[in-house]
C-alpha cells in the first residue's frame, strides 16, 4: 500500500514539458531536456500557446479556422448557395460573401483598397471540393514541415507564402481570387528547398516526391480552368526563399526570432480575421 501511495504520489508530481513533451516533475525550474524555463507555468500550459509547440493541435487549429470561415461565408447568404448536384458547385458561397469576408485580386484592393485581402483570402473556399482537397493536402504536407522545419517556421512559412503567393497574383492581373491553396504550395516550396539542400537519399527522394506534385500542380491549372496559376507559382517561389532564410531543424534550432515573427503572424491573422467578419456583419446590418 505505502508503495502504491509513493507511485501515484509520483505520478501526480509528474507532466509532460509543453514543449518538446518529455516527462518532467512540476517543480522543475527548468525543463532539463530541452531547456525550456518553468514549465509548470499555467501560461505555457494553456490551450493556446500549447496550440504552437504541439505541431498537430496548432495544425488542427488552422483547419478549424478554413472550416469556420467557410461555414460563416454560406451562412452570408445562404439564399446564394449552390446546392445541385454539380460537385464543382455544391456548397458553393455567393461572390457577394466571399468579397465581404475577404477574397482577394485586382477588384478588392484597386476598387476598394483592401489590402489586408492578401491575408483573409487564403481562409476563404468557393466550395466543399475546394476547402476538402486544400485541407487534406495542408493536413499532409503540414506534418512534413513541421518535422524538417519546426511548427514556428512553419506558421510563417504558410502564412507569408499566402500573402506573397496572393501578391503575385494582383500584380499579374488577377480580379478575384481565394482559397488555402497559394499558402499551401508555400508548403510545398519549402519541402523543395529542404530535399535540394540537405541531399542524400532522404532529402534526394523527398524532393522527387514534392516536385511530382508540382508538376501535378501545374497540368492541373493548365487543365481546369479558373485555377490561380500565379497564386500557385508565388507561393511556391515564397515558400522556397522562405524556408532558405528561416533553415530547418538539421542547420538551426527554432529559436525567439522564428518564434517571434510566428506571433506576429498570429496576430495579423487573427485581427485581420476579426476585421473580416466583423466587416461583413457590420455591412449586412446596415446596407
Amino acid at each position: 500500500m505505502h508503495q502504491v501511495d509513493i507511485m501515484a504520489n509520483s505520478q501526480i508530481q509528474s507532466m509532460l514539458c509543453p514543449n518538446c513533451r518529455k516527462l518532467i516533475s512540476v517543480s522543475e525550474a527548468r525543463c532539463p531536456f530541452c531547456g525550456m524555463p518553468r514549465p509548470a507555468s499555467r501560461w505555457k500550459n494553456n490551450f493556446w500557446t500549447r496550440g504552437f509547440r504541439d505541431a498537430n493541435q496548432f495544425v488542427k487549429i488552422l483547419i478549424i479556422a478554413n472550416v469556420g470561415m467557410y461555414i460563416i461565408s454560406l451562412l452570408f447568404n445562404p439564399r446564394a448557395t449552390g446546392l445541385s448536384l454539380n460537385p464543382l458547385t455544391f456548397l458553393s458561397p455567393s461572390d457577394t460573401s466571399i468579397l465581404l469576408l475577404g477574397a482577394t485580386g485586382t477588384v478588392p484592393i484597386d476598387k476598394y483598397h483592401r489590402f489586408w485581402t492578401l491575408v483573409s483570402a487564403s481562409f476563404l473556399h468557393g466550395g466543399i471540393l475546394h476547402i476538402f482537397f486544400n485541407m487534406a493536402a495542408l493536413r499532409q504536407l503540414a506534418a512534413l514541415v513541421n518535422r524538417e522545419f519546426g511548427v514556428y517556421r512553419m506558421f510563417v512559412i504558410y502564412t507569408v507564402s499566402g500573402v506573397l503567393g496572393f501578391w503575385i497574383s494582383y500584380l499579374a492581373g488577377v480580379a478575384f481570387t481565394i482559397g488555402a491553396s497559394a499558402s499551401v504550395c508555400g508548403l510545398i516550396g519549402a519541402l523543395l528547398y529542404y530535399g535540394k539542400s540537405r541531399g542524400g537519399i532522404y532529402g534526394g527522394t523527398l524532393y522527387r516526391q514534392v516536385f511530382s506534385w508540382v508538376i501535378f500542380l501545374f497540368m492541373f491549372g493548365l487543365i481546369v480552368p479558373g485555377i490561380n496559376n500565379w497564386g500557385h507559382g508565388g507561393g511556391i517561389l515564397a515558400g522556397i526563399v522562405s524556408g532558405f532564410l528561416l533553415g530547418y531543424q538539421e542547420k538551426k534550432r527554432e529559436n525567439v526570432v522564428h518564434k517571434t515573427l510566428a506571433a506576429v503572424c498570429g496576430v495579423v491573422t487573427v485581427a485581420v480575421l476579426i476585421w473580416a467578419v466583423g466587416s461583413s456583419i457590420y455591412y449586412r446590418l446596415t446596407i
